[in-house]
């Protein structure tokens, strides 16, 4: 199957030329599978270390739109995130889009909670756990962001019986150690790891890195975007997955 992750530029709009301009790239390389970066549109939130409901109900509304948006590229399955209510806070919930139909798949639960990236004081999960769930013909665990920096769920997600692991991000410039968080999160599970992220600079002066990857399943890598090319298709073949999953150190007992 092929697959496509992307580097979303700051505070993307659902319409416009910019969107249409994602929208054509997306529909020349025809995807079966999606992955967008985490929480894609409008400002980032968690920049402000103080909650704000106006600005929270800003970023609900344009995330609403951009579920509109999304459908009409007409890609099989798309794995995105967006923000949803959780009691005084919000929570940023990854999905799947199918056909037009919406299925919740996971709310992150690990925050950062530094300059950039208040999180901790903006989000907090409504929904436990990290499952597995088939999208597009292939097996999907989410890992949102700072959450693949824990290999152990990683593993897990390998030893449950996920093929890929996606990863939508919206992390700094440096980008170093997400390509390591990635590459581990492959040779642990056994697993595909593709990740997309935000790119360029807010108008507050926050920097994010770009770097969409992806990783084989035996953590070599497969692709990363580049400054000519922000939207790249892999191909992948679960069987590959499941192979490696035999093999060091994926079968070793804990």
């Amino acid at each position: 199957m092929r697959v496509c992750m992307m580097e979303s530029p700051v505070d993307l709009a659902p319409q416009g030329a910019t969107w249409e301009g994602i929208a054509d790239r997306i529909g020349e390389l025809a995807p079966d599978l999606l992955i967008t970066s985490e929480m894609p549109f409008g400002p980032w939130l968690a920049a402000t270390s103080t909650y704000d409901a106006a600005r929270a109900a800003e970023s609900l509304r344009i995330h609403e739109a951009g579920l509109e948006a999304l459908a009409a590229l007409n890609v099989p399955a798309i794995v995105s995130s967006r923000p949803v209510p959780a009691g005084k806070r919000l929570a940023n919930e990854a999905y799947a889009l199918e056909g037009g139909r919406y299925t919740r798949l996971h709310h992150k639960q690990y925050f950062p909670q530094e300059p950039g990236y208040f999180e901790a004081t903006w989000f907090e999960p409504a929904m436990e756990g990290f499952e597995v769930f088939e999208v597009g013909g292939i097996r999907v665990g989410v890992q949102l962001c700072t959450e693949l920096m824990f290999n152990e769920r990683s593993r897990r997600y390998g030893r449950d019986g996920a093929e890929l692991i996606v990863a939508p991000r919206a992390s700094s410039a440096s980008t170093r150690r997400w390509l390591t968080a990635g590459a581990m999160a492959a040779l642990v599970s056994g697993c595909y790891v593709i990740s997309s992220n935000r790119a360029g600079r807010a108008l507050d002066g926050q920097v994010f890195g770009g770097c969409a990857f992806a990783f084989q399943p035996d953590g070599e890598p497969l692709a990363t975007s580049t400054d000519g090319e922000a939207i790249v298709a892999v191909d992948v073949d679960p069987r590959k997955s499941r192979a490696q999953q035999l093999q060091y150190p994926c079968y070793v007992r804990e």
